[in-house]
């Protein structure tokens, strides 16, 4: 009987490089996917040598409208059968909408949001077909609210989040499981990548990658709809469900700034 094959984006750094070493010790195979080749290179040799798993690594950069289709291509040139897809790359950036590049924008919405898209669309029919498999799908506690100078990211999260809560209705009783991991604040190259290293959220104490890639680890095993890693962020993501919305806005887009910032 084959091993599963797990394929993860976003997988040279952060959640996704410690997802793939926890798929890999529990024998799947993986299809790596990041822009950094090099380091996706140094990962698999790493999890060959632990776990004697197979491990291809795929340089992609998922910011392009096609390269979801020639990432779907090439993995079928390669000859692999995909069972779990972790839709992990994605980026943010801190700013003000009127303010921010407008490339850089949309490139955010196309990598978080239209590429999970894009990719779940792809590889789910196959899934559907064996009755097996299985999407995961990592989102951000930003997805529970709006986000002032950070609006496009906190969007492109509540995207992800909305997808993946109707698709697992959707694929109830088709044997594929679909699981959504909203991390808060993660020690991770984001908050540097996005400008934020001063900003209260961060200052207020981040998880571990680790950590949070084991939560999201043991959720999606277990067949869960939604996993929040930690005390604080789940109390956060109920308790924006009972705010006035005015008030959300307030506290989100504080945090996102640098204690003593006006801006």
């Amino acid at each position: 009987m084959n091993r599963q094959t797990v394929l993860i984006t976003g997988a040279s750094a952060g959640i996704g490089l410690e997802l793939a070493r926890l798929f890999a010790a529990d024998g799947r195979d993986l299809a790596l996917v990041a822009r950094r080749l090099d380091r996706l290179d140094e990962l698999a040799e790493e999890l060959r040598s632990k776990h004697s798993v197979r491990v291809d690594t795929i340089a992609s950069d998922l910011t392009l409208a096609e390269a979801p289709q020639r990432l779907f291509d090439e993995v079928a040139q390669r000859g692999l059968t995909i069972d779990v897809v972790v839709n992990n790359a994605g980026f943010g950036l801190r700013g003000k909408v009127a303010e921010i590049d407008l490339q850089r924008q949309l490139d955010m919405v196309r990598l978080n949001a239209l590429s999970v898209l894009h990719l779940t669309r792809l590889f789910l029919p196959g899934m559907i077909e064996r009755r097996s498999g299985g999407i995961l799908n990592v989102a951000s506690t930003a997805a529970f609210q709006p986000g002032p100078n950070m609006a496009v990211y906190f969007a492109t999260k509540a995207f992800v989040l909305s997808l993946t809560d109707a698709l697992v209705e959707e694929l109830r009783g088709t044997g594929v499981s679909v699981t959504c991991l909203a991390p808060g604040p993660t020690v991770t190259e984001f908050a540097k990548a996005a400008e934020m290293e001063d900003a209260r959220l961060f200052n207020m104490g981040a998880m571990s990658a680790v950590a949070v890639a084991r939560a999201g680890y043991r959720g999606f095993r277990r067949g869960k709809a939604l996993v929040v890693p930690g005390l604080g962020n789940k109390l956060l993501a109920v308790g924006t469900r009972f705010m006035p919305r005015w008030l959300v806005r307030k506290i989100a887009g504080g945090l996102s700034k640098s204690p003593g910032s006006e801006k």
